[in-house]
Formats: C-alpha cells, sequence, structure tokens
C-alpha cells in the first residue's frame, strides 16, 4: 500500500500525478479527480480528509504492466495538519508514504518529525526550510524526488513510478493488522458494527476446514444433491417416455411418479446442518442493517475460500492436461464445476428446505416472509436452478405470493430478460442499466436464471403502469460446460424459451461485430419467439450487439442489420419446420420487428487492456440511450393488462411443464389462457344465442304475415313477397353479423381479459361467426318456402271450403223459405233438413292426400344422384322397410378393406346412427308443420355426415339411408292433423284460441332457452369446458354402469337427453312453464285487446254503428290489427258470423267477456300438471337443440380415446379435450391379447409407442407423429399426473363391467390406479377443467 498526501502549500497537484504514474505515461486517464481537470474548479466542501483507495491489478504481460504484483494507493484528501488522525493511520499501514510539499512550516515539522516520509519537492526560496526538515528526520536522499520546473510531469511521474517499485518488496500490510491500527488511532471502522455477524459468517465457513468443497455440500446442504438432480431427470423422463419398458407405458408412468414420491419422502427426511441452521437463524433478524452486514460477510468468506480452493484445482486441472488423461481430466473438470460455494447455494438450500417440508413447523412457514422481505430489498432469488436444471416451484411460489401480500395484492410486473452466449456481458449490461448486482459464483459464470424485483417510486407508477421490474439474468448459451453434453442445444433452447416466455422485454445480447457468427444464437432465440406467438405472448425484442467500433458502426450501420434480418428470416424458415408451423415464412411473422428501433450497437466496455483498463464512457452512454428508448415505449405501449404475481407464477409453471416436452407447441397448457379462451366461449356464445333469437323473432314475424296474406291475392304476389323477404333476411343476417364481429373486434380491445394471450384464436371466431351466418339463411330461407307451401296448401283447402259452404248456405236459405211457408212439425223440420245436408255434401271431396312414401323415394333419388344406383332403388316399397333392425353384414365393407375394420364398431356405429335419426324424426313430426322435402334432406345430409368415420362400400350406404327413409314413412303422422279446426262454432274459441296457443307455441322456445341461461343451470352452458365439467361430474355422482357407455358410445344422444331432463327440472321447479306460457299469454292477449278497442272504433275515433253489417267490419278490423302476431282464419271467421242474428255492439261485449273467459281458461289450463315432454315436442324453437348447439360444438371426437372436441365456435382449426380417457374405454383393445387398453392417448403422444386403425390400412405409425393422420387435431400431454384421474377411476371400478359390454377381456391398469378414491376422480376433474 503507498499513500499520497500532501501539505497546504504543495503546487505540485498528487491527484494528477496518481492519475500519470497508474497511465504508464500514455494519455492520462483521470482515475482521481484533480484540479486541473476540465469544469473541475469547485471548492471543497466535504472532501478534505477523505481516503481513497485504488487498486492497480497486473494483466501478467510485461511489456503492458506498471507494477508485477498488486499494488493499492491510497490518496488523502486536503491537508495533513487537517487530517492528523488519517494521516496517522496511513503512516502506519503504508509499505511507504508519499508527501507532496514546497515548504515545511513550524507545525507542518513537528508533524513529520515522528514519521520517515518520501518527500516531492519545491521551489529554490523554500528549500532551506525543507533541508532542515530533511536534516531532523535524518532521510537519505533517495527518499526525496525534487521536480523543478525543468522537468515535465510525465518525466516526474517516470521517477515516482522507479520510487515505488524499489520500496516494492518491503513491509506489506494485512487488511486484519490496518483493522487494530484504526482501532488503536480512534477511528471508526464499520466492521467493529458487525462483529457478531463477522464471527457467525466465520463459524460457518470455518466448518468446511480442509475438506472439499463438494463433499461439504453432501454432508451440510444435502437437498441440491444428487437426489434433486435426479428429480430433474425423473420429472423429464415422465415428460418423454423416451425409455422402452416391458410393463407399459402406463405402468412404467406409475413406476417413475413412485420413484419421485420415494426421492421427495427422502429429501424430506433430512435433518437441517447446524450451518444451515445458523445462516437461517442470521437472516431472521428484524434489524435489516444486520442481515445485510451477515450477508456481505459470508459473501467475503465464501469468495476467499473458493478462490483458495479453485486455485488448487485449476493449477492441478493444468498439469493433468499434460497428462492427457482424459478419465481423469474429466473428473478434474467436473470438481472444478462443484466446487463453487457462494450464499445461492445456502439460499437455495433455504429454499428446498420449504420446497420438500411434509409438516409445516412455524420456523420453515416462516422462510417465504424471510425470503420475499429480502427479495423486496433487492436481493436476488433463484428462478431455475443451474446445475440441477429445474425450478422448485413451491418455494418460488410462497416466496412471491408473500411479496404479492406484502405490497396489498397490487404488483403489476414488467420483465426483462437478457439472453446471449456466455461471458457476453448480459449481467454486465443489466447491472449498468438498472444499477443492480446479480451474483456470480466466485470463478465462474452465472448457472441457471436469477430475478430481482425494482420497486417503481410511486410518482412513477402511473407513468409505467408497472409496480415491480423483474429482471432476470441468465446462464449463457452455447457455454463450454454444456458443449460437451449431447442435448446441450435443447438445453439452450429450453432456456431460452422457459426466460423469454416469461419477458415482456426480451434483450438478445452478442459479443461479436460480425452477424454471421451469431446463427447458432438467432435459431435458439427465434425458435423460442416462435413458440410464444403460437401462445400468444409476445414480447418485445432488441438485439444488442456489444464491442462494436463506433466508426464500424456508423460505416456498416445498414448492411449489417439487413444482413441480421435476412438471418433471421432464414432461422425463422427453419424454427417453423421444426416446430411444424409451415404458415411462418419470415422473422416479421413472428414479432413486430424494426430494423432501426430494435438493434442496439455498445462500444466495449473497457477503454483498453483489462484488468487495468478504464471504463468506456461511450459504453455507458449507449446502455443510457437503450434504457431511456426502453423506459419511453413502456410508457407510450399500454396495450394490455400487466401481469401481477400470481399470473406471473401461472405463467412459471405452465412454461417450465411444458419445456419439458419434446413438442413444445402441441404440449403448451396454461391456465391463464385456458381462463381468457373460456371467457371468450362464454362470451362468443352469448352473441351467438343473441343473433339467433333476433333471427328466430324476424323469422316468427315473418312467418305470420305471410300467412295473413289475402287469400285473394293470389300465388305470384305472395312468391313475390316471400322472395323480397329473402332478400331482407340477408340484409338482417349481414347486419346481425357485423354487430357480432364488432363485438369480438371490441373484446379485443379489452385490457382486463389477457387477449393478448387468444390472439390466435380470433380468426377461428371470424370463421365461426361467417359459418353460423352461412348456416342460418338457408335454413331461415327452406322454412319460408314451407310456409309458402303451406300457404299454397291453405288456399286450395280453403277455396274447397268456401266452394261447399256458399252452397250449403244457399240451400239453407232456400229450405228455410220453404219451411216458412208451411206448417212442419219439430220432427218434419229435422228430417228436411238431413235430408238437405245428405244431397248437399253427398259430392264433397277435398284435397287429395299426399303421397309422402313417393315423396320421400324421390329424395333419396336426388341424394344419389350422381352414383348409378336406379336399380337398386327401382323396386323398393318404403312400407316393407325399417320393420326390423338393421344388421351389418360383410357385403357392406369392400373385401380388400375388411380386415381393418371391426364388424363389430361398425354395427354400433350404425345403431347409433338410426337412433339418432329417428329422435331427428320424432322431433319433426311433433311441430306443428306439414311434411316439406327439406326434412328427407336434412336427414340424409345427417346420415351423409356421418360416413366420414368408416370406410363402407355403396351398398351399405343404400341399404341404411333406405332403413332410415322407411322408418321417416313408418313414424309419419303428418296426414293426421287440422280436425280441431274444422269443428271450430265461435270467434272466440275457434279463431282466436288457436292463433293465441300458435303464437306461444312459436315463441316459448326461445323463453325457456333464456330461462335456462339466467337459472341456476346457467354456469353449466356458459362454456363447453364448463358443461363437460358438470356432465362428468353427475356421471361421477350418479354411479350408473349404464349411464357411462351411453356418454362414450352414444355421446350426442346422451347429451340431448341430458340437456331435456334439465329442461323438465327447470319447468317443473316452481312452475316455471307455466309462468313462461302465462306471461307470453299476458302479452299477447294484450294486443288482442288493444286490436278489438281499435277495431271498434272507426277511423275518426267514432264508435262503429250498432248494425250488423258493422259485425263483419270489427272482426275484419281485429284481424288486421294483429296481421303481424297471430294468423286467423278467414273462412273459420265467414262460417262463424253466417246468419248472425246481433247488432255490433252487443257482439263485441260477448267478444270482451269470451276473451277474459279465455284468459281464465287457459291459466287454468297453463296451472294443471301437463306433459313438459308433449309442450316441448309441439315448440318451433326447441330449446334442447340451442342448448345443444351451444354446448356440442364442431361435434369431432378424440381418434384415439372419442373424447369429445371442447374449441369454442364451430370452424376452429385444432380439435382440443380438456381431458382424455384410457383408450379401452373407446372398445380399444390389444390384438394379441383382446384385452382392453389402459394407457390414455395424452400418455402415448409423448411415448415411442405406434398406433394402427382403418386410417392408417393397418399399418403402425407412431404415435408422436399422430398428426400425419390427424393433422386437425392437438392432443397434449396431461398438465399433471392427476388429470386424468376421473378416468382412470372410472375404468378401475367398471373395469369387468366394460370388458363385458366390449366383447373383451379387462385391462391391466397400474397398482397406482387402484389406489384412486371417488374424491381423487373429482379433484382431478376440477383440475383438468381449471374448476
Amino acid at each position: 500500500l503507498y499513500s499520497f498526501v500532501c501539505l497546504k502549500n504543495s503546487s505540485l497537484s498528487k491527484s494528477q500525478m496518481l492519475n500519470l504514474v497508474l497511465s504508464r505515461g500514455q494519455q492520462s486517464h483521470n482515475i482521481f479527480i484533480h484540479k486541473d481537470m476540465e469544469d473541475r474548479a469547485i471548492k471543497k466542501e466535504i472532501a478534505n480528509g477523505l481516503v481513497e483507495v485504488f487498486w492497480y491489478l497486473p494483466c501478467g504481460k510485461e511489456n503492458l504492466d506498471i507494477f508485477p504484483e498488486p499494488v493499492a494507493f491510497a490518496n488523502l484528501r486536503g491537508d495533513i495538519s487537517e487530517s492528523l488522525a488519517q494521516f496517522s493511520f496511513l503512516v502506519q499501514v503504508s509499505t511507504a508514504t508519499f508527501v507532496f510539499l514546497d515548504k515545511v512550516e513550524e507545525k507542518e515539522q513537528e508533524t513529520l518529525n515522528s514519521f520517515k516520509v518520501n518527500r516531492k519537492g519545491g521551489e529554490k526560496e523554500d528549500m532551506m526550510s525543507v533541508q532542515r526538515t530533511i536534516e531532523k528526520l535524518d532521510f537519505p536522499k533517495t527518499n526525496v524526488i525534487i521536480k523543478d520546473k525543468t522537468v515535465n510531469k510525465t518525466y516526474f511521474s517516470k521517477k515516482l513510478c522507479a520510487a515505488i517499485k524499489r520500496l516494492h518488496c518491503t513491509n506489506k500490510m494485512t487488511t486484519d493488522l490496518m483493522y487494530e491500527k484504526a482501532t488503536e488511532l480512534g477511528l471508526s471502522v464499520d466492521e467493529s458494527k458487525s462483529d457478531e455477524e463477522k464471527k457467525a459468517a466465520e463459524e460457518i465457513v470455518k466448518a468446511i476446514g480442509e475438506q472439499s468443497i463438494p463433499k461439504y455440500k453432501k454432508l451440510h446442504l444435502p437437498l441440491q444433491g444428487e437426489n434433486w438432480k435426479r428429480l430433474s431427470k425423473l420429472e423429464i423422463k415422465l415428460c418423454r417416455l423416451n425409455e422402452y419398458s416391458d410393463l407399459g407405458t402406463e405402468e412404467y408412468k406409475s413406476q417413475l411418479q413412485e420413484e419421485k414420491k420415494q426421492i421427495k419422502e427422502k429429501q424430506a427426511g433430512y435433518n437441517i446442518s447446524k450451518g444451515m441452521k445458523s445462516f437461517i437463524g442470521n437472516l431472521f433478524t428484524s434489524d435489516k442493517e444486520k442481515r445485510d452486514f451477515f450477508l456481505k460477510w459470508m459473501k467475503l468468506k465464501l469468495d476467499a475460500h473458493s478462490r483458495e480452493k479453485l486455485l488448487q484445482l485449476r493449477n492441478q486441472f493444468k498439469e493433468q492436461c499434460k497428462t492427457k488423461d482424459t478419465e481423469l481430466i474429466k473428473e478434474l473438470d467436473q470438481v472444478l464445476l462443484e466446487s463453487s460455494l457462494g450464499i445461492e447455494h445456502f439460499m437455495r438450500e433455504m429454499g428446498l428446505i420449504y420446497e420438500f417440508s411434509q409438516e409445516n413447523t412455524e420456523e420453515i412457514s416462516r422462510l417465504p416472509q424471510l425470503a420475499a422481505e429480502m427479495v423486496m430489498n433487492g436481493h436476488p432469488l433463484e428462478l431455475l436452478d443451474g446445475d440441477a436444471s429445474n425450478v422448485p416451484e413451491k418455494w418460488v411460489s410462497a416466496v412471491l405470493n408473500e411479496v404479492h401480500k406484502k405490497v396489498g395484492n397490487r404488483s403489476r410486473l414488467l420483465v426483462l430478460a437478457v439472453l446471449g452466449v456466455q461471458s457476453s456481458g448480459k449481467s454486465t449490461l443489466l447491472n449498468t442499466m438498472f444499477g443492480v448486482q446479480f451474483p456470480v459464483s466466485s470463478g465462474r459464470c452465472t448457472r441457471g436464471a436469477y430475478m430481482i424485483f425494482l420497486r417503481v417510486k410511486e410518482d412513477y407508477k402511473s407513468e409505467l403502469d408497472y409496480d415491480f421490474i423483474v429482471l432476470i439474468d441468465t446462464e449463457g448459451l452455447k457455454s463450454p460446460q454444456m458443449a460437451q453434453l449431447e442435448d446441450s442445444y435443447e438445453h439452450d433452447n429450453q432456456l431460452a424459451t422457459f426466460v423469454i416466455g416469461l419477458s415482456d422485454i426480451a434483450i438478445i445480447n452478442t459479443a461479436m461485430e460480425n452477424v454471421t457468427e451469431m446463427k447458432d444464437i438467432l435459431q435458439i432465440a427465434v425458435h423460442a419467439f416462435l413458440r410464444m406467438t403460437h401462445v400468444g405472448k409476445k414480447p418485445v425484442c432488441h438485439f444488442v450487439h456489444q464491442n462494436v467500433g463506433a466508426v464500424s458502426a456508423t460505416s456498416k450501420c445498414v448492411a449489417e442489420r439487413k444482413r441480421l434480418l435476412d438471418q433471421l428470416n432464414e432461422m425463422t424458415q427453419i424454427a417453423s419446420e421444426m416446430e411444424k408451423q409451415s404458415t411462418i415464412k419470415q422473422f416479421t411473422d413472428v414479432l413486430d420487428y424494426d430494423m432501426e428501433k430494435n438493434n442496439w450497437n455498445i462500444p466495449g466496455l473497457w477503454h483498453g487492456t483489462p484488468p487495468m483498463a478504464p471504463v468506456n464512457t461511450g459504453y455507458s452512454q449507449a446502455v443510457a440511450d437503450f434504457k431511456k428508448y426502453l423506459l419511453e415505449t413502456i410508457k407510450s405501449n399500454k396495450t394490455s393488462e400487466p401481469n401481477q404475481i400470481p399470473e406471473f407464477l401461472e405463467w412459471i409453471k405452465s412454461l417450465w411443464r411444458t419445456v419439458k416436452y419434446e413438442n413444445f407447441i402441441f404440449n403448451f397448457r396454461n391456465t391463464l389462457v385456458a381462463h381468457a379462451y373460456d371467457n371468450l366461449c362464454k362470451a362468443f356464445n352469448q352473441w351467438e344465442w343473441e343473433f339467433r333469437k333476433e333471427i328466430y323473432s324476424w323469422q316468427h314475424q315473418t312467418e305470420v304475415e305471410i300467412l295473413n296474406i289475402h287469400i285473394d291475392s293470389g300465388v305470384e304476389n305472395w312468391t313475390k313477397m316471400v322472395s323480397e323477404k329473402k332478400k331482407e333476411l340477408s340484409t338482417k343476417i349481414q347486419n346481425e353479423q357485423m354487430k357480432m364481429k364488432e363485438n369480438l373486434n371490441q373484446y379485443y380491445k379489452r385490457k382486463d381479459r389477457r387477449v393478448n394471450l387468444i390472439e390466435k384464436y380470433k380468426v377461428d371466431f371470424l370463421n365461426s361467426i361467417r359459418s353460423l351466418a352461412n348456416e342460418t339463411e338457408p335454413s331461415v330461407r327452406t322454412k319460408l318456402d314451407r310456409v309458402l307451401d303451406l300457404k299454397v296448401s291453405q288456399k286450395k283447402a280453403q277455396e274447397i271450403q268456401r266452394k261447399y259452404r256458399v252452397l250449403i248456405e244457399e240451400n239453407v236459405m232456400r229450405l228455410l223459405c220453404d219451411c216458412k211457408m208451411s206448417n212442419l212439425s219439430e220432427d218434419q223440420l229435422t228430417k228436411e233438413f238431413e235430408k238437405m245436408w245428405s244431397e248437399s255434401t253427398a259430392n264433397l271431396s277435398g284435397l287429395e292426400e299426399r303421397d309422402i312414401a313417393g315423396c320421400v323415394l324421390k329424395q333419396l333419388r336426388k341424394n344419389f344422384s350422381n352414383r348409378n344406383v336406379n336399380q337398386e332403388l327401382q323396386n323398393t316399397d318404403l312400407k316393407q322397410v325399417g320393420w326390423s333392425p338393421f344388421k351389418v353384414t360383410d357385403e357392406h365393407v369392400d373385401r380388400f378393406k375388411a380386415k381393418s375394420v371391426d364388424m363389430n364398431k361398425l354395427q354400433i356405429f350404425t345403431n347409433n346412427v338410426i337412433e339418432s335419426c329417428t329422435e331427428y324424426l320424432t322431433d319433426k313430426v311433433g311441430t306443428p308443420e306439414d311434411y316439406h322435402d327439406s326434412f328427407m334432406k336434412d336427414l340424409l345430409e345427417k346420415v351423409d355426415k356421418n360416413f366420414e368415420e368408416y370406410e363402407t362400400n355403396t351398398k351399405y350406404e343404400i341399404d341404411l339411408k333406405l332403413h332410415v327413409c322407411g322408418i321417416a314413412y313408418f313414424i309419419d303422422l303428418y296426414k293426421e292433423r287440422d280436425d280441431c279446426q274444422r269443428k271450430a262454432n265461435d270467434y272466440i274459441q275457434f279463431c282466436i284460441k288457436p292463433a293465441v296457443e300458435d303464437f306461444i307455441t312459436r315463441s316459448l322456445g326461445v323463453d325457456i332457452v333464456d330461462e335456462i341461461l339466467t337459472s341456476h343451470h346457467s354456469a353449466e352452458y356458459s362454456s363447453r369446458s364448463f358443461f363437460q365439467y358438470n356432465i362428468q361430474k353427475e356421471l361421477l355422482e350418479k354411479d350408473d354402469f349404464e349411464c357411462f357407455v351411453k356418454y362414450i358410445s352414444k355421446y350426442e344422444i346422451y347429451v340431448k337427453n341430458w340437456i331435456f331432463q334439465h329442461i323438465q327440472e327447470e319447468m317443473i321447479y316452481e312452475n316455471t312453464l307455466s309462468k313462461l306460457k302465462n306471461n307470453k299469454l299476458q302479452v299477447i292477449i294484450k294486443k288482442v285487446t288493444a286490436a278489438i278497442e281499435v277495431a271498434s272504433r272507426q277511423a275518426d275515433d267514432v264508435t262503429l254503428p250498432n248494425t250488423n253489417e258493422s259485425i263483419e267490419r270489427f272482426v275484419h278490423g281485429t284481424r288486421e290489427n294483429l296481421i303481424k302476431d297471430l294468423t286467423i282464419s278467414v273462412e273459420d271467421e265467414k262460417r262463424i258470423l253466417f246468419q248472425i242474428q246481433s247488432t255490433c255492439h252487443p257482439f263485441i261485449n260477448s267478444v270482451k267477456m269470451a276473451l277474459e273467459n279465455l284468459t281464465t281458461e287457459l291459466q287454468e289450463l297453463f296451472l294443471k300438471s301437463e306433459d313438459i315432454n308433449e309442450t316441448v315436442r309441439k315448440l318451433t324453437v326447441k330449446p334442447q337443440d340451442e342448448l345443444f348447439k351451444r354446448v356440442f360444438g364442431c361435434g369431432n371426437q378424440c381418434p384415439f380415446c372419442k373424447a369429445p372436441c371442447e374449441a369454442g365456435g364451430k370452424e376452429h382449426k385444432l380439435h382440443s379435450a380438456a381431458i382424455h380417457r384410457p383408450q379401452g374405454l373407446a372398445r380399444y383393445r390389444s390384438m394379441i391379447t383382446t384385452k382392453l387398453i389402459p394407457e390414455l392417448c395424452t400418455t402415448h403422444v409423448q411415448s415411442d409407442t405406434s398406433f394402427s386403425n382403418s386410417d392408417t390400412k393397418g399399418q403402425f405409425h407412431p404415435y408422436k407423429d399422430y398428426t400425419r393422420y390427424y393433422p386437425d387435431w392437438q392432443i397434449p400431454p396431461d398438465p399433471s399426473i392427476e388429470a386424468s384421474d376421473y378416468w382412470k377411476f372410472i375404468l378401475v371400478k367398471y373395469n369387468d363391467q366394460f370388458a363385458e359390454e366390449y366383447d373383451a377381456k379387462p385391462a391391466d391398469v397400474p397398482d397406482a390406479w387402484r389406489r384412486l378414491s371417488k374424491e381423487d376422480a373429482l379433484k382431478g376433474l376440477k383440475d383438468a377443467f381449471n374448476i
């Protein structure tokens, strides 16, 4: 240690001379501030008495080193007379003290008398005082260096340097001795405030002793040893299932799970070592200053010990490298890796104590609170253990949840992460930008990933919209240690995906100017960005190029950035092929990238050759500019709601779980994404129902208008009106479609729904809106055509009715005239009337009965119009078809495909199709509509959709369709209607009442759906996933095997029946159906009453004349006022008004009274216990069908286990299910043993096993590559081992019954499945659906 001091009269700046000495006479670097510096002519306020210390460290090259060994220089500010304690201390601890002076005054001489000091000279006139001082101190001439005016400062600095070198070997001082001297002199020493903490740290480090660090870790930090690493490898094995086992995949999976459980129990059984107890005990202090002192002492002591041990090991390593003994070299290399010991290892052990604790004592339960305090004070938290490649999820979650609590559940996070090659300056970049210090193990680079939480100041929170900035520092990619491993590229990919997935801003840091050398790093980064785009995360990306010279960067900037973009595009194409995302062609398809704004050239950190090179101010300026730009961008880009700690933790869990799988994109699951998607599905379902409701309302009103067109206006006018209505329909649907699109666009603008995570699904929902419109318009058009056909049929019927009514009326009038002329008795009058009636109706003929069988057969021929099947259909009699059960035979399958088709499954499939069609026909028969050809067209299209599942021949198709058409004829009931209408005998009962009942029937279905969607069942229909959860939960509670078989084998039928049962329950509950009918009744009676009031008055609001003729006018007026609501038969009106003798006013009063009676009559009828099935069956809008559409979706089922697709909308790109089943439940069995297969497809897609079925033509194909045959299905592995517990429990419970039902042998289920309880099954179900 060399100390430099001065007397007040010194004209030579010691600080400037020190700068020259330490710069080897080259361009001086201002290490110490001095008075000759630009803008430094500032009066000293607090600097006097301050001692600054500077270390000189040699680089090992003689031509560059000023001093051969490390040297420290102390610089005392101000006059020594004013800082005697400091001066005295420096003299006693320094190798030499250099005093700068021009002359020596009396007081100064007294000060110097007790010390031998080296003196640097001044002017001639002052030499006498100096000479006297030298004589008194008895200094040798070598201790005096004189600078006169002829000597320049550079030459003088060389003389100083030479003097220092001469003294270099003498009087070395330790810091412990310095501590004692300072204490003796009464100087305040920081260390004296922390004696207890220092002793505690020394005791912990002392326990290491002479033993090796790996051995110490094994004994005192056992939880982070081999078991922890083994656990990490087991989790990878569970995710990939690459290793073959004779036990079967599920049994092998269960064994791995059991091994995991045993390791966790073993970890939980370790006692906490004495050193760890002391470490934790010292951290538990409530005094933050003491805790910081303890951690600082621990760091100093551990680093000192590690340096000593690592130095020995490196020397051994160098020696062994000369012998070229590869085994020994490899062993020493491993020891070097394991011989790092720092505070992070003790913190890691503390976290693992909590991670594996099974019974939380008070002390252990307080650990997360302690760590949370440290995190909030700026201490780093290990996110990813780089030694074991594992994330202690329980520990990290507990710590960060405590942080969340401490800030009042207000923890909006901006996550910034840096990635790059090893030793590229990642940590330095973050430390410079944010003034933090990430932990670097002594002698090694960062391993794993660490994060630091920086609190945003209160006045800055509103600008940034964040409470914390989270910095994540990672180990280097392409590190030499990892390069030795076979899966190093995969390791780097996992790390990059994990860290980029967590970040809002990702910095790709490179320390190379030539872009072509960055190829591997770019590919890793592009992979990660591509994966994040798929899962809905789009971090902002910046490329930082370090060590770029300013001149070179300016001249080559544009060309280099263009070359970088070309490289990124190339890497994107490679990555998209590997990730099977063929639609992505260039980097801008993945991220919003701007060549100018997303690239930063930063000059090298050092200005010269380290270690003594000064920091380059250009580096600091460039980093400051980069930070400023980032903060400005954050302020201006507030597009989505920031994640808080709970959401951040969910990302940690889901990302880490998924990176362990081989295929990230197909395996990613995230609760936040699931919730965001589920919320969108709920909103979309509501918009879809509003769309349907609006169209149903328009359709109902239009049908009434068509039926109410005047009978004499002609069919041409009717057809023209229907055509106009169809145009109106197109406009209406287009408007409603635009409303839905606008709702969707507005939804995606919301900041509270995490819409950024589900951006990729927007196209699917837009397609679903288009599909809904395309599906609805033809359906409504067909219904309008049916109403027109009905109107035409009514016209024919009414013409016949009118013809015979007029004839009968004429005969009746003639008979009345004849009877008046004669005096006949009652019996004679009756006989005359009966004779007249018989003669009048003798030749009565009506409409021809429609040949329904012929119509059905005609539609069947049209269905086969493109194929030559006329011969097969020529002699068909539908009356003889459909009576007996349909039997599948060998004739129904082509010979060369017969081996790959399971005839038993084909028969079951056929039965299900027939049952579904029969249900459709029964529903149609229940409606008040006549037969229409569109019914058969829809039915045959329904059958055609099912043919996609099995490869059968034309004969099978003909036979099945004939069978279905035979059933259609057999159950036809259309010809048995309308008898009641011909028996009408008064206005209210036979004109108004049927119209009112028709009104209720047409509109009640929509009201029932609304009632269900607002009742206690509403949540069950809010989304498909929630519907699946409820239906499966109810199955579990019912505990009925037959229900499970129906649910699995006849899913569509079971779901419809389940929904219908819910409707029944809801309608029975508190007479809901009666209330809904009554509400509708009140609405229409109010309209009828208003219509009667209007019709009873003339245009000038004067009451109609009280004449007989006014009655017809009144009835006509009433019908016209109700033309948009009710369909009233004109012929029935005329029949009722025939020979009416009353005048108008009494008739109106009687109608009003009769209307009141009708209201009472219908209300009483509604209150009576009625057949809900019959009521619902007659409704025009079937509530069960509307609810079914809402939750059934596309109707696709998993090709392996038959789990139904739950994706939102109908036009999604990929089918998915939250929970899959053991394949045996879908009738799959082993071809060799005929045992049901217990494996889940979610397990098989991870493994190396294969499958074969009719789609593969009987050839075996790897499950991992299932997308070759099923590209529209996404089957990720289960999110947890418990997720599929529900179906595991069901298979175990009903194993024998399923085997008997499926004509197979029971499955060999793993023993672990047999231990599952009903409660476990329900919990697994909840976890799978995020309930």
